[in-house]
Formats: C-alpha cells, sequence, structure tokens
C-alpha cells in the first residue's frame, strides 16, 4: 500500500514539474525576434505591425505575456538568435523546414506560402549581350570580312578614279575619303550617284554593285535582328526551368537560398526584399526568387516599379512560430493558434493584407 502512494505522489510531483517547466515565467519580459518583410512584419513610425506582429500580439494577449521586440537585418540572424536562445520567439514569415526543426520548435502552422520568381517586366538586352550574341552566332566574323571588303573596294575604286576620271581629287585623302562614302552610300541606302564613265557596261557593274549592297544591308539586319530577338526570348523569365545561367537574388538565410544552393544557381545574397528589388531594377539580377506572398505584396505596394511575379508556386511551404527549446512554450502558442484557427482570426488577418 505504501509503495502504491509512494508511485502515486512521485507521479504527480513529476506531472507538476513539467507543468512548471511548461509555463513561462510572465513576469519576465519574453524576448521576441522580429525580421521586417512586409507584408508580415513592418515598421511604420518606430512601431511593428503587419500580420504575423498582429497574430503574434493576439496570442501574447490571450497569455497574458509581457514581452519586448528586438529587431534583426536578416533572416539567417533571426534563425540563428532562436537556434542559440537570445530570442524565444521568432516572429517573420517563418518557414518551417527539418533542418530548422532540429535546432528549433515550431508552432502549429498557421499559413500556406511557397517560393516564386519576380522578374523585371521590359528587360531589354544590353549592347555587350548582343555583340556576344552576335559572336557566338559566327556573325562577327562575317562582318570582319564585309569590313575589309568595303576598305579594299574603297581602295580600289579611288585607284581607279584617279586613272580614269579627270574630275578626281588628286590628293589620296580626299579622294580615299569621296570613295568611301560612294562605297557606303551604295552598301547602306542602295544609291549610287557617282558618274557612269564606261556606258552601258558601267551601267551593268553599278546594277551588279546596287545588287551586292542591298544583299549586304539585309544580312546585317537580320542578322542582328535575329540574335536581338533570341536575347529577347533567351532573358525572358517565365519558371525555374529558366533561371539556369541567370544571375538570382535571394534572401539570406530564407528558404530561397536553400532552394537555390540545392539547385545550383547563379546566386546573389541581400538582406531584405527593398535591396533585393533595387538589385532588379538595375539589371545586376535577372529574378528574385523568394516567398510568394513578400514578392506578391511588394509587386502591388510598388506599381511604379516595373516587376511582375511570374510562374506558378513551387517549393510549398507553411509559416509558423519559431520557439526556443529553452522556452517552453511552444504547446501554449500552438492551443492559442488552432482557438484563432477556428475562431476565424487568422482568415481575417489574410484578408486584411492581401485581399479576397
Amino acid at each position: 500500500m505504501m509503495k502504491k502512494v509512494f508511485l502515486i505522489l512521485l507521479i504527480n510531483c513529476v506531472f507538476a514539474s513539467y507543468l512548471c517547466a511548461s509555463t513561462p515565467d510572465v513576469k519576465t519580459p519574453i524576448k521576441v525576434g522580429v525580421y521586417v518583410s512586409p507584408p508580415f512584419v513592418m515598421k511604420k513610425n518606430g512601431r511593428f505591425t503587419g500580420m504575423s506582429i498582429e497574430l503574434w500580439e493576439s496570442l501574447s494577449k490571450r497569455l497574458a505575456l509581457s514581452f519586448e521586440y528586438q529587431q534583426v537585418p536578416t533572416f539567417k540572424e533571426l534563425v540563428q538568435g532562436t537556434e542559440e536562445g537570445r530570442f524565444d520567439v521568432a516572429v517573420t514569415n517563418f518557414t518551417i523546414t527539418q533542418e530548422r526543426a532540429r535546432n528549433i520548435d515550431f508552432t502549429q502552422p498557421w499559413y500556406d506560402a511557397g517560393l516564386r520568381i519576380m522578374t523585371a517586366k521590359d528587360r531589354s538586352s544590353s549592347f555587350k549581350e548582343i555583340i556576344s550574341g552576335l559572336g557566338n552566332a559566327g556573325h562577327l566574323t562575317t562582318f570582319c570580312w564585309l569590313a575589309f571588303l568595303i576598305l579594299l573596294g574603297t581602295v580600289i575604286l579611288t585607284v581607279f578614279d584617279r586613272k580614269y576620271d579627270k574630275d578626281f581629287s588628286n590628293r589620296w585623302r580626299e579622294g580615299l575619303a569621296e570613295s568611301f562614302y560612294h562605297v557606303m552610300s551604295i552598301a547602306i541606302s542602295g544609291k549610287a550617284d557617282r558618274k557612269n564613265l564606261f556606258g552601258w557596261v558601267g551601267r551593268i557593274l553599278s546594277a551588279i554593285w546596287l545588287i551586292c549592297g542591298v544583299a549586304v544591308v539585309a544580312y546585317v539586319t537580320s542578322s542582328v535582328t535575329s540574335v536581338m530577338t533570341t536575347q529577347s526570348l533567351t532573358n525572358q523569365i517565365n519558371s525555374v526551368n529558366d533561371l539556369p545561367g541567370k544571375n538570382v537574388g535571394i534572401l539570406t538565410g530564407s528558404a530561397s537560398e536553400r532552394y537555390a544552393y540545392e539547385t545550383g544557381l547563379q546566386i546573389k545574397s541581400y538582406n531584405n526584399i527593398d535591396q533585393a528589388a533595387k538589385a532588379l531594377g538595375a539589371q545586376e539580377i535577372d529574378a528574385i526568387i523568394g516567398d510568394a506572398p513578400v514578392l506578391e505584396y511588394h509587386q502591388h505596394t510598388h506599381s511604379n516599379e516595373s516587376f511582375a511575379v511570374v510562374g506558378p508556386l513551387f517549393k510549398p511551404d507553411k509559416y509558423g512560430f519559431g520557439v526556443s527549446k529553452k522556452s517552453g512554450i511552444e504547446n501554449l502558442l500552438t492551443i492559442e493558434l488552432l482557438g484563432a484557427h477556428e475562431q476565424g482570426f487568422i482568415n481575417v488577418l489574410r484578408k486584411k493584407y492581401f485581399g479576397e
């Protein structure tokens, strides 16, 4: 009988110890790490707002928790700070991943998301890209031969006119300039306004020369046009299949960074979406991979910028609050999150920040 009583008391003590360990000290402010990522976390007039902030403050109010915000400049620092216990809770659009779950706890997921791509709407080919395209297609070699033939024709025409045209200048500099003008006039415009020195034979030679000039103009125009068209099509990004070989912007420490590393993309890291968008506008990068809601919200609120979020959602994931393993409030937050789902509060927030 005494053994049974002792066993019951021991179980009660262990259970009570667990409850005490799982209940936070409401008198001690909880350290909440925040990373600005509109529309989930924004900072206006010195205070934080946004969908994640409103949800967190609603939960903390229900649990009577006191807290203090600590802002970090990068997503990576938020993750590290939560892992090391410098933050009790991480508040932003925090993607739940297996790798992160090894070092920190997560609440119940409260938002379905994934990755998408942002590009510039009107990205024109640069002069360097056009020259590179002409070289890759073999047109530059042909252009060099055409230039050589034009110079050779200029010299031959100068020598010919100096011998047969009495009115032609005897000075080589003026003679070469006049002949070069005639050669380029025929090559570009197809017009020959120099005098005919050989009657009907001269007319036939002039006609043949005109045909050659028209052919040269047609070739140059078509080759440049085809390369520019190819460059335009190549520069278009509509899905993840178009990203290999492009410079892709990602946010440091985010889920997009891991995806880019796994797929072997050429990446440049930025601290926030504003920096990445600025680089995209300056054509320092060709596209941005980021959380779909963040990119869509940025495009919606920056309609003056020529950006477009393209392609379907890929790498679907879920957002939750990151919780330090030392804090012991994961279960309490999850219970309140379930209540927020059931009461429709999270859906109200979603409509407030993203519309219908």
